[in-house]
């Protein structure tokens, strides 16, 4: 077993409603029983899907259903349901010759997923702290998560009147430029079936609530290449992304700036707009991304701090 399909099949995610966000819970099996998450909000047949997994990975990379039923000390009609759910989302997969079950291909995908985004963050800062010298604004980097953007790296301003950055803070697709320059990106299918799943609440005067209308924006920020958020918000905020695209072509985050109205006008936008295309597209041609030559170069920046 990789250290990827480990990384990802031995984790249980519980939510946290207190927090709006995801806790890890480490899934063991002790003997051949499956052992629950010991956490206020375990889901037995969670424990118990990822158990089968756990005795695929750890036990025997092979295993019929009534083996797995004997192993986990569950019913058989409850095994063989599991297993049908697992083999469908192809977390296992059925061999044609014996009819057991052995880990599927997904694992690795998701492993791979976990293991490039946690990379992300170390292999982001040096852009971000690259944009944070040729803006003076405060840079970020954000993933999808659900129907959010969660940041996962910030380098913040160092003028006095910034804007304050939180590692681990959710915010919407909609209304952002991290959240509507990685929606432009997505295959059309799946970023029609997200934007249904939005609440297009309006936070002021300038946010897009019509479906039409993101639709409409989100067709012209795949034309540019870049996201605004003119105070669609926040008033008073405006902030400029783009997205990061990986070796499969695929976009898996997206990086922006973010100040206040005053200092980033409209005027403005299309210089700060170059430079956070730029440092996105050096990033992702780290990840591996080809499909656009991108300059690697370093450009020549002059410090913020000269021009104050």
């Amino acid at each position: 077993m990789t250290a990827k399909i480990g990384f990802a099949i031995r984790y249980a995610i519980s939510y946290n409603e207190t927090r709006s966000s995801y806790n890890i819970g480490e899934v063991r099996l002790m003997k051949t029983e499956v052992k629950a998450v010991d956490s206020p909000y375990q889901v037995q047949v969670l424990d118990r899907a990822l158990g089968i997994l756990d005795l695929l990975a750890d036990i025997s990379p092979e295993l019929g259903p009534s083996e797995v039923s004997e192993r986990t000390g569950l019913h058989k009609s409850t095994t063989h349901r599991l297993l049908q759910v697992l083999e469908r989302h192809r977390l296992i997969e059925k061999i044609a010759q014996n009819g057991k079950y052995r880990l599927g291909l997904k694992l690795f995908e998701l492993g791979s997923k976990a293991v490039a985004q946690l990379d992300l963050r170390g292999r982001a800062l040096q852009y971000l702290e690259r944009l944070v010298l040729e803006t003076g604004e405060t840079a970020h980097i954000c993933v999808l998560d659900g129907d959010r953007m969660l940041s996962i790296a910030n380098v913040e301003s160092p003028r006095t009147l910034r804007t304050p950055s939180t590692v681990g803070r959710r915010t919407h697709l909609h209304c952002t430029s991290v959240g509507k320059a990685l929606l432009a990106h997505l295959p059309e299918e799946e970023q029609d079936e997200l934007i249904k799943k939005l609440e297009l609440t309006a936070y002021t005067r300038h946010t897009l609530i019509k479906p039409s209308r993101l639709k409409a924006e989100l067709k012209l920020i795949r034309q540019r290449g870049y996201a605004i958020d003119d105070e669609e918000f926040e008033e008073g905020l405006r902030c400029v992304g783009a997205p990061v695209m990986d070796y499969s072509g695929g976009v898996v985050a997206a990086m922006s700036i973010a100040g206040p109205s005053f200092r980033l006008t409209k005027g403005r936008m299309p210089m700060v707009a170059r430079s956070v295309i730029h440092a996105a597209g050096e990033l992702s041609a780290e990840l591996g991304y080809k499909e656009i030559q991108v300059e690697k170069k370093r450009a020549v920046v002059t410090p913020i701090r000269a021009a104050l």
